[in-house]
């Protein structure tokens, strides 16, 4: 069984900053990409940013300078540190993996979701 757990959402003040987790627990072999997504109120789901194994970093355009992902492979962990946020950044993040699993190999996971909302 593989878990993607996800914590550090909350309210926030447009320009201040929050840091979300999430942490892959269970029979993993290894992680590949991971990644954070995110859907506002009726719009579909979008990428935020991926990060690779090796650290390679990808983001969307709309994020690009005020957010960074990181991650630690030795905790299966990864990180979205969002700085300036603004009101359109209100949005469930949603964390993601492709992992390699010890048994039945390959498959990709989602976290549950945390709420980010940008608010005064």
């Amino acid at each position: 069984q593989v878990q993607l757990v996800e914590s550090g959402g909350g309210l926030v003040q447009p320009g201040g900053s929050l840091r979300l987790s999430c942490a892959a627990s269970g029979s993993i072999f290894s992680i590949n990409t991971m990644g954070w997504y995110r859907q506002a109120p009726t719009k579909e789901r979008e990428l935020v940013a991926t990060i690779t194994s090796g650290g390679s970093t990808n983001y969307a355009d709309s994020v690009k300078g005020r957010f960074t992902i990181s991650r630690d492979n030795a905790k299966k962990t990864v990180y979205l540190q969002m700085n300036s946020l603004k009101p359109e950044d209100t949005a469930v993040y949603y964390c993601n993996a492709d992992l390699v699993r010890w048994v039945a190999g390959t498959a990709n996971y989602w976290g549950q979701g945390t709420q980010v909302t940008v608010s005064s």
